[in-house]
């Protein structure tokens, strides 16, 4: 049974209960998707609470975008990430990314029921936490364009080449 929202605080998030936000977030190989939607706080990565994540860097890592922003704003959101391909901590700052991004679009977009000052209200919030976000790690938006260079023909790598001897 659903946990019904007072409307204080429907109206603080900008989004009406059934609506929620999809964003993406890739690092390396991995790719992020998160739902963000009106909630209580839960946080969920590929069906398992963040509470029972076993690597505590890596949950470190996705928590940070909800530590930055605050219980305010993390109260008032359930966060569900799916996550494939990479290894564990590009899978992370995949799920990092992907939470940041969705908690700035979130709160930045306005439903029609919404009313005026609540509006300027949670525009406000997402440009704060844009601010917050680019201030403490921009690739939490921006993401990192790096990737591995393909290897080469008769190579053993990239750039490493048979060994020749000279004498």
């Amino acid at each position: 049974m659903e946990r019904q929202q007072p409307k204080g605080a429907q109206e603080a998030t900008g989004q009406a209960a059934g609506q929620f936000i999809v964003s993406i977030g890739k690092r390396k190989t991995a790719i992020a998707r998160a739902y963000v939607r009106p909630g209580s706080g839960r946080v969920r990565v590929n069906g398992t609470p963040l509470e029972l994540i076993p690597t505590e860097v890596v949950r470190l890592k996705v928590i940070e975008p909800l530590v930055i922003a605050g219980d305010a704003v993390r109260n008032v959101v359930d966060i569900d990430v799916s996550v494939k391909g990479g290894g564990f901590m590009g899978q992370a700052e995949a799920a990092r990314m992907a939470i940041a991004r969705g908690l700035v679009e979130f709160f930045s977009k306005c439903v029609p029921d919404q009313s005026p000052e609540g509006c300027e209200r949670s525009r406000a919030v997402a440009e704060k936490l844009k601010a917050l976000y680019n201030e403490y790690d921009r690739t939490m938006l921006a993401g990192d364009y790096r990737r591995t260079e393909p290897e080469k023909y008769m190579r053993y790598s990239a750039r490493r080449r048979w060994q020749t001897s000279y004498r």
